[in-house]
């Protein structure tokens, strides 16, 4: 199983964490996302989602 560690840190009056290049691969470095972070209570687990951003057209 695959393991990556980031530290925590404080940045002003939140904690915030980067996220490693290892868990981006896949992503076309051409679009934006979202990264969605969901929490699943039965598992007591975090999930990393990352969704594209679409853009509304102007019309």
């Amino acid at each position: 199983m695959t393991e990556i560690r980031r530290k925590l840190y404080r940045r002003g009056s939140s904690f915030e964490t980067t996220i490693p290049m290892p868990l981006l691969f896949a992503l076309n470095k051409d679009k934006k996302y979202n990264v969605v972070f969901r929490f699943e209570p039965k598992t007591n687990k975090w999930y990393i989602e990352f969704e594209e951003v679409k853009h509304a057209k102007k019309g």
